[in-house]
This record gives structure tokens, sequence and C-alpha cells, in this order.
């Protein structure tokens, strides 16, 4: 059953991430053609929604970033609930590894982009933005080579993702949320508190966590810290098991795996990757903030992941996952260097009370950075992985 699973994840992360490149080039071609006004018209129509006292006025942009990946994030809070609780996070032995790789995956991207902005103020808010991994497209890019890749491999791709994206998460959390509202605070605690009592109860219908969730979300969307957080908090509230061995948490993993990759994902690249390319130069590719994202994906990423990895693997401290070799392992350190969906997102954060020019140097430096790193790593596969297909 597990071994079923697995393998529908990946085929559906690896459509996802097929839909998300075609979503992204649809944004690149749309924003430097002569839809382009009517496309930043689009992302700005206001959408408001109001009971009473109580309204929520944002760009569409912003409902799909702060609303729509709300969802994409309660996702991810399954995942890493399910995987602490009976998959591969349940067992040190094997988290140790991803664990330390994905430390040496944050760690290095930042140091490279903090070196090359020192100095500028505004430009170092985009610290985290290297530090992410897409793990559609990762997984897309992984998928091309078919049963060629061993399952050990895959794992460890998929468990240093994980790690990934709760260090975003944590990242998001503790740098850049605004000014904190502490009424909304207590009434999302509240309803937090509600939640954590369902789950001690034995309560498995995930009807009423749903409802809690959207109220939860409002509370912290009002509350200044940022709203897809709620979404992260309200997934460790589902019940991992009912009464009956059942999964509540499992199935509502699996009902939501293809809108967020077949749909969430796709829309929030199409919002968020139109970069015009008519006023980019020569001078703008060298700019510190545009280098400082695409060398951190494109060689942070895979020496931080080698460096924390190789170490304890060559004093004897651990060793290598089955059927996996160093170059296979530099082909996912470089895979890892795709940071497409999560950079944005960060980018997002960081810089939306800068200036214009610091939009377009990170979307460029993400666009930049994702696809080298995804040409090194087919690259590396081609000639590292076995030839023939491997057993599962």
């Amino acid at each position: 059953m597990i071994a079923n699973a697995m393998r529908d994840f990946l085929r559906t992360e690896s459509a996802g991430g097929v839909l998300l490149l075609f979503a992204a080039l649809a944004a690149m071609v749309v924003a430097n053609s002569p839809l382009a006004t009517l496309y930043a018209a689009l992302l700005d129509t206001t959408v408001a929604v109001q009971v009473g006292a109580l309204a929520i006025n944002k760009p569409l942009v912003l409902w799909i970033n702060d609303g729509l990946m709300a969802v994409f994030f309660f996702l991810i809070g399954l995942e890493i609930k399910r995987e602490v609780g009976e998959g591969e996070l349940s067992s040190m032995s094997q988290v140790l590894l991803p664990g330390l790789g994905a430390m040496g995956g944050m760690l290095v991207p930042a140091a490279v982009y903090v070196w090359l902005n020192w100095g500028d103020k505004a430009a170092m808010e985009g610290w985290a933005i290297p530090v992410a991994t897409d793990i559609a497209f990762a997984l897309a890019l992984l998928g091309m080579f078919g049963a060629r890749v061993p399952v050990a491999l895959k794992v460890f791709l998929l468990t240093l993702a994980i790690f990934d994206d709760l260090a975003a998460i944590v990242i998001i959390a503790v740098f850049y949320s605004g000014d904190l509202s502490w009424l909304a605070m207590a009434v999302a605690a509240v309803v937090l508190t509600l939640a954590v009592g369902m789950n001690l109860r034995g309560v498995t219908r995930t009807s009423g966590y749903i409802m809690l969730a959207i109220v939860l979300w409002i509370a912290v969307l009002k509350s200044g810290v940022h709203a897809t957080l709620a979404g992260v908090v309200m997934a460790f509230c589902i019940p991992m098991r009912d009464a009956e061995g059942r999964s509540p948490l499992r199935e509502l993993e699996h009902d939501l795996h293809k809108p967020v990759a077949m749909v969430i994902l796709p829309l929030f690249a199409f919002a968020n990757a139109g970069l015009a390319l008519s006023g980019i130069s020569a001078q703008d590719l060298v700019q510190p903030v545009t280098l400082g994202v695409a060398l951190g994906l494109l060689l942070g990423k895979p020496l931080g992941i080698l460096l924390f990895v190789g170490i304890p693997v060559l004093f004897g401290l651990a060793r290598l996952p089955d059927r996996v070799s160093w170059g296979m392992l530099l082909g996912v350190a470089c895979t890892c260097g795709i940071g497409f969906t999560m950079s944005l997102f960060i980018a997002g954060l960081a810089f939306e009370h800068a200036g214009g020019d610091y939009l377009s140097a990170d979307r460029l430096g993400i666009v930049m950075g994702s696809l080298l790193s995804a040409l090194a790593a087919a690259l590396i596969f081609q000639f590292c992985l076995p030839k023939e297909a491997q057993p599962e």
C-alpha cells in the first residue's frame, strides 16, 4: 500500500511539474506580449468579501498567494505529519542524511546571497529566496529518467524536500510576519485550541476541521502573521487514524494532491512568473540580487548539500543509501537548486514593499538559477544513472 501511495505521489507531482512549466512559460509569454497590460490589470483587480464589519479586500494576485497557497501549505503540513508519524521521518537513521543535506542546502545558499548583497539593507530582505526547493519541478525532472532512478534516490530527494518545506515554513513565520494584531492572534489561538480539543476527543470527520481552518485563516490573515501558516498548523490537528484504522489524514492528503498540483500551483506560477524582458540588459544579469539568487540556487544548493552529506559519510558516521552513488547524489543536489515556486513565494514576501528593481531582479535570478540547475541535474543524471531499470 505504501509503495502504491509513493508511486501515485510521484506521478502526481511529476505531472504537476509539467503543468507548472507550461504555466510559467505562459506567464512569460503574456508578460512580454501586447497582453501585458491586461495581464497586470487582471492580477491587480480587487476582489472583496465582506460579512458585516469583517471585510477582506485584496488584489487577485494576493488571493492566490495568501488564499490558494494556504491550501498548498495545508497539504505540506499533512505530508510532514504523515512522514513523522509513519513515513520517512519516523526513524532517525532514515532522516539523518537528508536532514543534514537540507541544512546545508539552506545555510550555504543563504550565505552566498548575503555575501553578494552585504550592505544593502533592502536587498538583504531576500536572503531566504535561494534556500527553497520546488518539489514538483524536482520530481518532474527525476521522472524523466523513469525506472533508471533507484527508489532510494527518490526517497532521499522526497525526504530532503520535506525538510526544505518545513524550514521554509519556519522562515516565513519568523522573518516575514508583519505588525501583529493581538486580538486576531487571540481568535486564532481559540480556534486552534478547539481543533486540538477535537483531535484529543477522537473527532475524525474532517468537515469540522475544514470549517475551523477557514476561520483560522481569516484570523491569521488579520493578525499580521502570514496567512498560509494557518494551513500548516491546522494540518497538524487532522487525526492520523480513527478507531477502525482508517486514516482521515491520508484520505484528505490524497483528495488534495491533484487540485494542488494541477490547479493551485500552476495558477500561482502564472500569477507570479510574468517577468517582462524588454528592459533587461547585461547589467541586470550581474545585479547583486539577481546574482545572489541565481548563484545561491545553482552553486550554493549543491555545494551545501554535498558538504553536509559528504563529511559524515567520509568520516564513517553515515553511509549513502543503497544503490546511490556520489554522481547520483550530485544530480539530486543540483535538482534541489530548482527553487521556482517556493522561491517566488518567499521573494514576494521579502520584496512586497520594495521597489520594482528588486521584484524584477529576484524573478530573473530565480528563473536563471532554476533553469541552469535543472540543465545541470539532467546532464549529470544522464551520465550517472544506471542504463537499465532498477528494482522497485
